[in-house]
């Protein structure tokens, strides 16, 4: 059986490095926040193109953080409206609504899993005052169009960038194209911690203070605390991790560009539709997520003939139990997306054996 994923596989080229570190990082002691999640923050935020970053407990937590703190330096307020993609995983919905903020939800473009511009120009009004970006699947939104609405509104231009680290356009890289911009390194994405870990960037001076104090309780010095804050802050021992990885990133960005090459150049079945590949470094394949009609029968396909996959995601945020107040949408784009995606096996430690056998079996449906 060729997994969905193999996180094993995928970690055990540092295990001599995880093993021989974690032994000086136990006697320096140095375990919450410190030099190892500041030499993190820096080196993350200079892949970036950024001027800051800060490390926070997971990608939620970094959403949160971001609207949180814009309430807190008087941009946002509770009420205010957010124009969000409704193709998305729930998190992105929740850190809108968790912030007391309103989420408006914006269909995805025909061709793309990434939110439509023109949508999110039609629900624009005078009580919207942000507009979050989903860099959906590794590829990145239409940030030059976003970034024009955002400004025509004087809207604030989010990223969630969990996704999608080190997709670039005109060499800009997620992360460095909105006002701030929310990461996740959850074990399985591209650079993925042992555990639950997240990033802020941005440009913004005022912002990046104010979150740095909310992430740690509220503080701004020890026991003198001007917010009412939370505890997400990033884990030493991750940020030690995620260093390493770092390094390794951009040759892995390019395993994930050349599997996902072989797939487009390869499948050929009318029953499977594939996704975009703009052949440059906009798209670094977090995912890689085809549509088909029967998406029951062809899991059960796939798993009886060795191929493991997974749905990202079987159902839509405004169809959630938690969202009843939205259920009453009607977006058949997102709702579409959601019922027929099936995402396929895409990580750098795949062989070309296991490749062909997964285009074979494609091929064959």
């Amino acid at each position: 059986m060729i997994p969905f994923f193999d996180i094993s596989s995928e970690n055990s080229k540092y295990l001599d490095f995880f093993s021989s570190e974690l032994k000086k990082f136990i006697a320096e002691g140095d375990y919450i926040l410190g030099n190892h999640v500041e030499k993190f923050e820096s080196e993350f935020a200079e892949f970036c193109g950024t001027s800051y970053c800060l490390g926070t407990s997971n990608g939620l937590d970094s959403l949160r953080l971001i609207f949180e703190a814009y309430k807190k330096i008087g941009l946002l307020k509770i009420g205010d409206e957010v124009l969000v993609p409704a193709n998305t995983f729930i998190a992105s919905i929740l850190a809108v609504v968790q912030s007391g903020l309103v989420p408006v939800f914006v269909e995805p473009k025909i061709n793309s899993f990434n939110m439509s511009y023109d949508d999110a120009k039609d629900k624009c009004n005078l009580k919207t005052k942000a507009c979050l970006i989903v860099h959906m699947y590794g590829q990145l939104a239409d940030t030059d169009l976003f970034k024009s609405l955002s400004e025509e509104n004087d809207l604030i231009l989010i990223e969630d960038s969990a996704q999608a680290h080190g997709a670039s356009k005109n060499k800009k890289k997620a992360g460095s194209f909105g006002d701030a911009s929310a990461f996740s390194f959850y074990p399985t994405k591209n650079i993925g911690a042992l555990g639950d870990a997240g990033a802020i960037t941005s440009n913004n001076t005022e912002l990046i203070n104010c979150i740095e104090s909310l992430r740690n309780y509220g503080s701004q010095s020890k026991y003198n605390y001007s917010y009412l804050g939370f505890n997400m802050r990033l884990d030493s021992l991750q940020a030690l991790f995620l260093s390493k990885k770092l390094k390794d990133y951009p040759k892995n960005i390019l395993s994930r560009q050349r599997i996902a090459s072989f797939y487009c150049n390869n499948v050929k079945n009318e029953k499977i539709k594939l996704p975009e590949h703009p052949n440059n470094m906009s798209h670094v394949f977090h995912l890689f997520v085809v549509k088909v009609e029967n998406r029951n029968h062809f899991i059960d396909y796939l798993e009886k003939n060795g191929v493991g996959s997974h749905i990202h995601y079987p159902i839509p945020p405004h169809k959630q139990k938690s969202f009843l107040k939205y259920n009453h949408l009607n977006l058949p784009l997102t709702e579409d997306n959601h019922n027929k995606v099936v995402s396929i096996p895409l990580y750098p430690s795949l062989n070309d054996l296991q490749l062909k056998k997964i285009v074979d079996v494609l091929n064959c449906y």
